[in-house]
């Protein structure tokens, strides 16, 4: 029996992580391969049982993971960023919402015919999206600049609140199942809100004192903050009832909004943690689903799942985004897109069980109602946006811009002489003396370390598609084509051979099959640019023609000049690599470093 455990036990992370890496390697949500697992292996061939594999310790695992889940999404939600990101974004998050939550709530009431506060508190649950369905999707449809920007922060934005507003409704019914006076219900629900933010201000007040101070020594801090969540979390229960999810949520919005707080590292290790308890619930999750429960819903649900997709949703983007820039189609596709995630799943099995033991028989239908919304919106949408882009021309065409590692002088160069040329490009550097001369110089940046899980979530890669890796450091430069390979395709990196490296030996260099091809010719080097550009030399754009070959151009200047881009008749940038056989024609125009001395 106990081999039967660690087996059960073991496979569920297993299938759990490949299903996660399967996912980021086809580029479509996680959600959808973890619930097809999560089904299989429960209903479909009763290999696993979570009910009977956990016992007792089922629902204190829920809920605590679900207080992870949400602790961490609300560290993202800044107040700031919810200001700086349009009043289309701020609308979606809050009249949006309301209005997502009232038309799904009152369709639920009528087509399944449950108690009107269970259709509304499933409403709450399926208001959320959240980044971990939305961001996949962007980098498969590549929507424009404003669309993908609108897209991502609400999912961010909502992933929080969407779940605070679920707990409030779920509080709301809690308070008033025992047919008390309206007085009665009012009270209790006000001392659940009460105590869920007051417990959840003091303690992320405290908590991030004594991270912010230092008092807690750095190998401790992540354990530290996750055990706190779990203890904060069960003394609001214990305090006032259901008002612990609410204590986590405020706890965390508390904590990312204090000054002079770090909690990227923080951030880092939630977030990991969170892909482990995402992974492990949605399995378990899908699995207890009965197959009967799922029919049983029906094609009320199927109705529901259009209601939400055609009506709900459109209707709540257009009246958010009354007096934005956005174009008719930048609204319609805005509208398309809206696939329910981690949070609604978690969330709604959580409650269907506290419901359930509250004497609510219906909650039995929240759970199936739930993942019929999920499953139907990722399908449908991740299957279909692509192609509903392109037909309403919000699409980026092939993306053409780069991502340059590093922000030093050549760096610097090369982004601008590229952006006059209509390129995009975004500049990426730790040292923030390089960044802001980048800005200075009208560049877009990236202050920061590109391989870092802070630019996995906030590295924007909307239309860029070639990297540079320019940084004049031998080490973070080749993580940085590791690490974006998959991103960009391997013929899409290329990296500037370091100064160092001409006196190292070869065993002490990194493999070039590791690495991305080698920049412009065999004798340029970041060091060797870098000297050139301090001593005068320009970065400058000449076009060839039938009387002006590229053997011309070349015999003009000698040796003073280093080939870096060319630019065909239909736009297109060609990067000149060590032992390149690139041969630009007529037409084009060639990006080179020229010395000054080849001026005179």
């Amino acid at each position: 029996m106990d081999n039967h455990v660690l087996l059960s036990v073991a496979s569920i992370g297993v299938l759990g992580i490949a299903c996660q890496w399967f996912a980021w390697w086809v580029r479509i949500p996680s959600i959808l391969f973890l619930l097809t697992v999560g089904i299989i292996a429960g209903p479909g061939l009763n290999l696993l049982d979570p009910d009977a594999l956990f016992g007792n310790l089922l629902f204190p695992f829920i809920s605590l993971s679900v207080a992870v889940i949400l602790f961490e999404g609300s560290l993202t939600l800044k107040f700031e960023d919810l200001r700086g990101h349009g009043k289309t974004v701020s609308n979606l998050v809050s009249i949006g919402a309301l209005i997502t939550w009232i038309i799904i709530g009152y369709s639920t009431y009528r087509l399944l015919s449950l108690p009107i506060e269970l259709a509304f508190l499933f409403g709450a649950i399926v208001v959320v999206t959240g980044p971990t369905v939305i961001i996949p999707m962007l980098r498969i449809v590549r929507p424009n600049t404003k669309v993908a920007n609108v897209l991502r922060w609400e999912g961010i934005v909502i992933d929080p609140l969407g779940a605070l507003l679920a707990v409030l409704v779920f509080d709301f019914i809690i308070s008033g199942q025992q047919n008390n006076p309206l007085g009665m219900i009012l009270l209790t629900f006000g001392k659940i809100i009460f105590s869920g933010f007051l417990i959840g201000f003091v303690s992320g007040r405290l908590i991030g004192e004594l991270l912010r101070k230092q008092h807690v020594p750095q190998y401790l801090r992540n354990i530290f903050t996750l055990i706190s969540v779990f203890a904060i979390f069960v003394l609001s229960e214990m305090i006032e009832a259901e008002s612990g999810l609410l204590a986590v949520t405020i706890m965390g919005i508390t904590m990312a909004n204090m000054e002079d707080m770090d909690i990227d590292n923080i951030l880092d290790f939630k977030e990991s943690l969170s892909v482990l308890l995402i992974s492990a619930l949605f399995i378990i999750l899908a699995a207890r689903i009965e197959l009967h429960e799922l029919i049983h819903v029906g094609w009320p649900a199927i109705i529901l799942l259009g209601i939400i997709i055609f009506i709900a949703r459109p209707v709540s983007v257009f009246i958010s985004s009354i007096g934005s820039d956005l174009s008719i189609n930048e609204k319609l596709m805005i509208s398309w897109i809206g696939p329910r995630g981690i949070v609604a799943a978690a969330i709604s099995s959580l409650f269907a069980l506290r419901l359930e033991a509250a004497g609510y028989s219906e909650a039995v239908l929240i759970v199936p109602l739930t993942f019929v919304i999920i499953i139907g919106t990722v399908v449908i949408q991740s299957t279909t946006a692509r192609y509903i882009a392109e037909f309403l021309k919000v699409r980026e065409p092939p993306p053409t811009g780069l991502l340059i590692i590093g922000a030093g002088n050549v760096a610097r160069a090369i982004g601008k002489e590229l952006q006059s040329h209509d390129f995009k490009t975004l500049l990426t550097d730790s040292t923030w003396e390089n960044i802001r001369l980048a800005r200075m110089d009208g560049l877009e940046t990236y202050f920061g370390n590109p391989v870092s899980e802070h630019a996995n979530r906030n590295l924007n890669l909307v239309g860029l598609g070639k990297l540079l890796a320019m940084s004049g450091r031998l080490n973070l430069d080749t993580l940085a084509c590791l690490r974006f390979k998959s991103e960009f395709g391997p013929k899409n990196i290329y990296e500037l051979k370091t100064t160092r490296e001409k006196h190292t030996e070869e065993k002490h260099i990194v493999s070039t099959k590791h690495r991305g091809y080698e920049l412009f010719c065999e004798d340029a080097d970041y060091g060797n640019l870098a000297y050139r550009l301090r001593n005068q030399a320009e970065i400058k754009s000449t076009q060839l023609s039938d009387e002006f070959t590229f053997e011309q151009y070349l015999k003009e200047h000698e040796k003073n000049i280093i080939p870096m881009f060319a630019i065909d008749d239909k736009k297109r940038l060609h990067v000149f690599v060590a032992n390149g056989e690139m041969k630009p024609e007529s037409g084009w125009t060639i990006i080179a470093m020229i010395d000054k001395k080849s001026d005179g």
